[in-house]
């Protein structure tokens, strides 16, 4: 199993409507909202686009109409390709105007998230981490810990978003586990753009290995990457290789 990831920006997406299908015109009509209808129209269009480069099908308004992305009863996102439910697993994060889309052929439990590396307080990872994922924090190095502190909290959204619960669980019912906490790969981020939520991720360098324990009996595998202020997670079952990135202009 491969699974592809891709981002968009939020200046990308289309202003005409022609892209929808029914049931997700119908949908747009509900949110009220202009944030929390900008977040869905540039996670929609970005999943869209990601399904389109798995099946090879057209990314014209025509082609992405065809396919709709639809919440499950749990909230998470299903893709269909007109009225039938496709072959797929996805997931999708937005944070700051750019969206991420990782997506996977087959039944595979999966999910990705997008993270800033911001300041946050020494109750947040009391409230949110296991004492293990406290003990790694505390020895981190004081410019590595806000890098640190997000990766551990993206990969914990990813894992939430892969076994469909969301924020509904315990976040401390799942334990991050890193090949190298203290990888210099956190601190060590590309030179930035004027906005650092706009540079270009080098997907070349190589991606992070992770691990997220659920509970005894889950055991997800998954990948993180740090760009500027922007931390990137994605988690599987079962394993897979680092993702297959597409940023496409």
């Amino acid at each position: 199993m491969e699974v592809r990831w891709f981002e968009q920006f939020l200046s990308d997406v289309s202003v005409e409507d022609d892209w929808f299908g029914p049931w997700e015109r119908s949908h747009l009509l509900t949110l009220r909202f202009p944030k929390r209808r900008a977040d869905w129209l540039l996670g929609r269009w970005t999943a869209k686009h990601a399904v389109a480069y798995e099946l090879n099908l057209p990314h014209d308004a025509g082609g992405l109409a065809g396919i709709e992305i639809r919440p499950a009863a749990s909230g998470a996102p299903e893709v269909f390709l007109g009225s039938e439910p496709a072959n797929l697993a996805i997931s999708i994060s937005h944070r700051g105007g750019i969206a991420a889309c990782a997506v996977a052929i087959g039944g595979a439990m999966l999910g990705c998230d997008l993270e800033m590396v911001e300041p946050r307080s020494d109750a947040f990872v009391a409230d949110y981490f296991t004492a293990e994922e406290q003990e790694v924090v505390r020895q981190a190095c004081p410019g590595d810990r806000f890098a640190l502190i997000a990766l551990i909290w993206s990969a914990k959204e990813s894992a939430l978003k892969a076994v469909r619960c969301g924020l509904r669980i315990d976040t401390r019912s799942l334990s991050v586990e890193l090949d190298d906490p203290n990888t210099a790969a956190l601190n060590n981020a590309p030179a930035r753009a004027a906005n650092a939520l706009t540079a270009m991720p080098n997907f070349l360098q190589p991606w992070g290995a992770l691990r997220v324990s659920y509970m005894p009996q889950q055991v997800f595998h998954g990948w993180w990457f740090r760009c500027g202020d922007l931390v990137r997670t994605e988690v599987s079952f079962p394993p897979t290789q680092p993702p297959v990135s597409t940023i496409a202009r």
